[in-house]
């Protein structure tokens, strides 16, 4: 008798909602075709890992988590320089997690570092499983040379990359640290391509869009639209940027009491539902909700505009008003309002006021109706979950057959 051993396929990542969640149905469709699928990441993901049937292979992170957003410091520097310190004491961790069951392909969040050093140092193939934004050509010469050219500047910026050049040349890499980050072999791209600048000047050859990979999230349990409401207005602004009471009492003073609407509010864990008063009837107050399941059943979406919520409300055709926080959630709330589904309001421009018109606009607009309607269509078209499977697939090396 003549089998095809079953692909080892190894995942990377870190213990970021942000990066782990967009891969997780794309890994649970791996398994179910049949795929051993092992999943690198910190133990407070591990069970998350597991409920997709790929096998947890825990690693320590020195990195902020979510429960630590002011960890990541206020200058660019201390927004790059945690990503190597980890890759560097936890390339050996994953290393010897390996030994003797080396995959034959690794798949990598944008985030994991030793991930591609080690697929270099393995001989295997890297695919990215990238969750944001893609650099197209000129993105270095428009974009990262004038915001990395002070920061490479600084004596603390040299040492950054001298030292990062060091890790490479030790793992046989002789790529430049900016390239080695932004500029994979291989990429499948998990967010619709209507968020992305400059789409057609993106190398097709590295980067392909296969839009929302979402799944049922069965497991998040399910929220039931009130039957007698006339408008669902869903407010996250995330797992991570969450400490805002302010701006949570703004969207209470906007839209309590509002006839006919009915509120969903996610405040996160870093607010008490105390600090913001006195909550009307027809707001509901959650540090968390099952964001997909609201987003299905509701009109408007207030957003920080990361890359999952963002393609959320795209996928479910949600008229939306941006609110970004930090990183690429500024460019996103601009393509979003690009694109006529939106309405990108700066967090220090946020009144009630301004809030509630931004909404009542929206919903009422029948062409952002229109262009909902039209995007979400488009990225149902991209391929979502199979597609990302099928791409991956066929990069996996061919394994020859073992005869009993």
């Amino acid at each position: 008798m003549t089998t095809t051993p079953r692909s080892h396929i190894a995942m990377f990542s870190i213990a970021a909602h942000g990066h782990v969640n967009p891969s997780l149905e794309v890994i649970r469709e791996l398994v179910a075709r049949g795929h051993r699928v092992s999943y690198a990441v910190p133990a407070s993901f591990a069970d998350k890992v597991a409920g997709t049937g790929a096998t947890p292979v825990v690693y320590r992170s020195t990195l902020p988590t979510d429960d630590d957003p002011d960890g990541w410091g206020t200058e660019l520097i201390d927004n790059i320089e945690p990503f190597l310190d980890d890759a560097i004491q936890a390339l050996p961790q994953l290393a010897r997690a390996f030994d003797g069951d080396r995959p034959d392909l690794v798949l990598h969040d944008i985030t994991s570092y030793p991930a591609p050093a080690l697929a270099h140092v393995w001989g295997v193939p890297a695919v990215s499983l990238w969750p944001n934004l893609v650099p197209w050509e000129g993105y270095e010469e428009e974009v990262a040379e004038p915001m990395y050219a002070e920061l490479k500047a600084s004596p603390r910026g040299k040492a950054y990359y001298t030292r990062f050049e060091e890790w490479l040349a030790e793992h046989g890499i002789d790529t430049c640290p900016d390239r080695f980050v932004a500029r994979p072999r291989r990429a499948v791209v998990l967010i619709p391509e209507a968020l992305q600048p400059h789409a057609d000047r993106v190398d097709r050859s590295v980067y392909t869009f296969v839009g929302a990979c979402q799944g049922e999230r069965a497991e998040q349990g399910q929220w039931q639209r009130p039957a007698d409401v006339e408008k669902v207005l869903l407010v996250s602004l995330g797992s991570s940027f969450t400490k805002q009471p302010d701006f949570y009492r703004a969207c209470v003073e906007a839209f309590g009491g509002l006839a006919g609407w009915h509120v969903v509010l996610q405040i996160g864990r870093f607010v008490d539902p105390a600090e913001l008063g006195d909550v009307p009837d027809n707001v509901e107050v959650h540090s968390w909700v099952p964001q997909l399941s609201v987003l299905k059943q509701a009109d408007a979406f207030i957003t920080h505009a990361g890359a999952g919520g963002s393609q959320e409300g795209l996928a479910t055709g949600t008229p939306m008003v941006a609110v970004p926080q930090a990183v690429d959630q500024f460019g996103n709330a601009d393509m979003l309002q690009s694109l006529g589904v939106a309405r990108h309001v700066p967090m220090d421009e946020v009144t009630p006021e301004r809030l509630r018109e931004a909404v009542l606009a929206l919903v009422s607009d029948p062409d952002v109706t229109r262009r909902s309607r039209e995007i979400q269509e488009q990225t149902a078209r991209e391929g979502g979950t199979p597609r990302a499977a099928d791409l991956i697939e066929g990069e996996v090396p061919q394994r020859l057959p073992v005869h009993d």
